[in-house]
C-alpha cells in the first residue's frame, strides 16, 4: 500500500522557517535575501511574490515568534491548576523556548535579538513591545486571580515577575541553556507565595 503524502509547505512558508533561522543565527542586519532564498529552496522573485520586502518578512518572522510563544504557554496553561501555577506555566513557556533545538545553541529571545538590531520607528520593533506587553498582561490577570485583588494591586507585582522574566530570559541567552529561567521560576514561586 503506498505511504500517504503529506502537503509541501508553499514557498512562503519555506522561506519564513529560513528566514526564522537565518534571523535567529546571524541577525536581521547580517542575512540577506540572497541567503535566505538559496536556503529557503526558491527563487527570489518568490520571495516578493510572498512579502513586499525584507521589512515585511521580518514583521512576518515577529509575528510568528509571537505565535509560537503563544502556542508553548497555551500548552502550559492547559495543565495549570491555579492562578500560581498560570504565572508560572509562562515562566515554564520561555524555558520551553530555550530549550529547543537551535543550530547554534539558544541565543536569548529572539524577539529582543530582533528589536535591538532594527530602528525605533520599525513596524517589528512595535510588534515585540507589544508581546512583552501581552506577556506581562498575561502575568497580570493571573497574579488578579491568584491574590483576588483589584488590578492596581497586581499591577506591581506583575511587573517584578515580568521584570524578572526578562532578566531571566537575557541571562538564559548568554548561558545558552534554560537554567537562568528555571532559578527565575523559583524565585517567581516565591514571590506569589509570599504576595
Amino acid at each position: 500500500m503506498p505511504k500517504p503524502t503529506t502537503p509541501s509547505r508553499t514557498a512562503r512558508e519555506r522561506l519564513l522557517e529560513a528566514a526564522a533561522s537565518l534571523f535567529y543565527q546571524h541577525g536581521i542586519t547580517a542575512t540577506g535575501i540572497d541567503t535566505i532564498t538559496q536556503t529557503a529552496g526558491v527563487a527570489k522573485q518568490s520571495l516578493y511574490n510572498n512579502f513586499s520586502s525584507k521589512e515585511d518578512l521580518v514583521c512576518a518572522y515577529i509575528e510568528a515568534r509571537h505565535a509560537e510563544w503563544l502556542a508553548l504557554y497555551k500548552a502550559r496553561y492547559k495543565s495549570a491548576a491555579t492562578p500560581k501555577d498560570r504565572v508560572l506555566a509562562v515562566f515554564d513557556a520561555y524555558a520551553d523556548h530555550a530549550a529547543a533545538a537551535y543550530v547554534y545553541g539558544f541565543r536569548g529571545c529572539g524577539l529582543l535579538n530582533a528589536a535591538a538590531e532594527l530602528s525605533k520607528l520599525h513596524p517589528a520593533r512595535e510588534a515585540v513591545r507589544q508581546h512583552k506587553q501581552a506577556v506581562e498582561a498575561i502575568i497580570r490577570e493571573h497574579v488578579e486571580d491568584h491574590r483576588r485583588t483589584a488590578p492596581d494591586h497586581a499591577r506591581p507585582l506583575a511587573r517584578q515577575l515580568a521584570f524578572l522574566l526578562e532578566g531571566a530570559i537575557v541571562r538564559a541567552g548568554l548561558e545558552g541553556s534554560n537554567a537562568s529561567v528555571m532559578e527565575a521560576r523559583d524565585m517567581a514561586s516565591s514571590l506569589l507565595d509570599t504576595a
